[in-house]
């Protein structure tokens, strides 16, 4: 593939845990067409799949009416990965840390908490329904 092509993919999936798999592999087929490093695309499928299970699950509480929005542009440099649901939105501040003494049993955060160590670049939007993942490197 022309290394210097620029990929930008939009996909519409229903609020269905059987999707999260398609999301991911196409995403997928397309780094390593790219020549992207296994470790990276190993980061960027983990941090996908945990970023659609939350829309999924946590976003359009399993709705399967409600769509969940995925966009991923990859260039040379990076590939950045949008992630957006129907539901009410968060706040980053609101997800316990999973590392702290009286969150080390509970559930929640662990996603979220993976997502910020795998990429380089997490933003949500003012919302909090939309989430915007960034993982750079160099071919």
């Amino acid at each position: 593939m022309n290394q210097t092509a620029k990929i930008d993919k939009r996909i519409e999936i229903p609020s269905d845990i059987e999707y999260i798999k398609k999301v991911s592999h196409e995403l997928l087929e397309y780094l390593n067409r790219y020549g992207i490093d296994k470790s990276v695309q190993f980061d960027v499928r983990l941090a996908v799949e945990e970023a659609v299970r939350n829309a999924i699950e946590h976003g359009n509480n399993y709705d399967k009416a409600l769509p969940v929005l995925i966009r991923y542009v990859i260039d040379s440099k990076k590939v950045t990965v949008d992630i957006e649901d129907k539901g009410e939105g968060f706040h980053l501040k609101n997800v316990p840390d999973p590392r702290e003494e009286g969150n080390l049993l509970q559930e929640g955060g662990r996603g979220v908490f993976l997502i910020h160590k795998l990429m380089d670049k997490v933003a949500y939007n003012k919302k909090g329904n939309r989430v915007r993942m960034t993982k750079f490197w160099r071919i």
